[in-house]
């Protein structure tokens, strides 16, 4: 019972330090529900990152899930204070944190026999991704691009050529991957890897947000508190050489 109380006593006390710095009792962070990253039940280890942020210093994590450029509607209407995966200064009128919270590591999937793609020549290449995700801004010299609206579609069009590579995130690559009839006629390259970073609504909760992100993992990252979420998943842990 005494330790019962003890803890309540300590959370009451982090929700007190909370109001006292002007941060909102709760961060309300809209994503799109990416399989084991952000699932729509609040599982997955981007979350689970972004809970160890934020709950220990007194905010709960409210999970909203949408597509991807609709989870940016949110925080541009006010009903959410940021969203999850955008890469740096993505949209302009947002506000970014110092830091990123993991990197996206960037594949290209395309038919086994076609040239390998690299970093240096994928622009040579005609490309596809979902609309809305906009790697026209971060990879190198791209020229042909092509926007969809689904990922059902892709491997159909990479089969009939209608593009040489379908470009996403390695997950997303591996699920499309997994759905091929056959899977050894497709090959998947790595292509880059970008930060991911939260994007918070440019209003008074979303600064107060913003500065305890950047604060909290200033003291996470050096002591290597947020490996063991990455290894408990298997993921890369993005954070080996520390970028800030």
């Amino acid at each position: 019972m005494r330790k019962w109380l003890l803890l309540v006593a300590m959370l009451a006390g982090m929700l007190g330090v909370a109001r006292a710095e002007g941060l909102p009792a709760e961060v309300r962070l809209a994503s799109e529900a990416w399989q084991d990253y952000t699932n729509a039940d609040g599982t997955g280890v981007a979350w689970d990152v972004l809970r160890r942020v934020f709950e220990p210093a007194g905010v709960k994590v409210k999970v909203l899930s949408a597509p991807y450029t609709r989870a940016i509607g949110l925080v541009n209407r006010g009903e959410a204070d940021a969203w999850v995966g955008s890469y740096q200064e993505e949209m302009s009128g947002n506000l970014y944190p110092r830091w990123n919270f993991d990197s996206d590591h960037i594949y290209a999937l395309g038919l086994a026999r076609k040239p390998q793609p690299t970093p240096a020549n994928l622009g040579q290449f005609r490309l596809s991704w979902v609309r809305g995700y906009d790697y026209q801004r971060y990879l190198a010299n791209v020229g042909y691009y092509r926007e969809v609206q689904r990922r059902d579609g892709i491997l159909p069009m990479l089969e009939r050529e209608r593009v040489d590579f379908y470009i996403d995130a390695q997950t997303e690559v591996n699920h499309v991957h997994a759905q091929a009839e056959h899977p050894e006629d497709f090959r998947s390259t790595h292509v880059a890897e970008l930060p991911l970073y939260l994007a918070f609504g440019d209003t008074p909760e979303g600064k107060a947000l913003r500065d305890l992100f950047d604060k909290r993992m200033d003291e996470l990252v050096p002591s290597g508190a947020l490996k063991p979420i990455f290894e408990r998943w298997k993921q890369p842990y993005p954070f080996e050489k520390p970028v800030r």
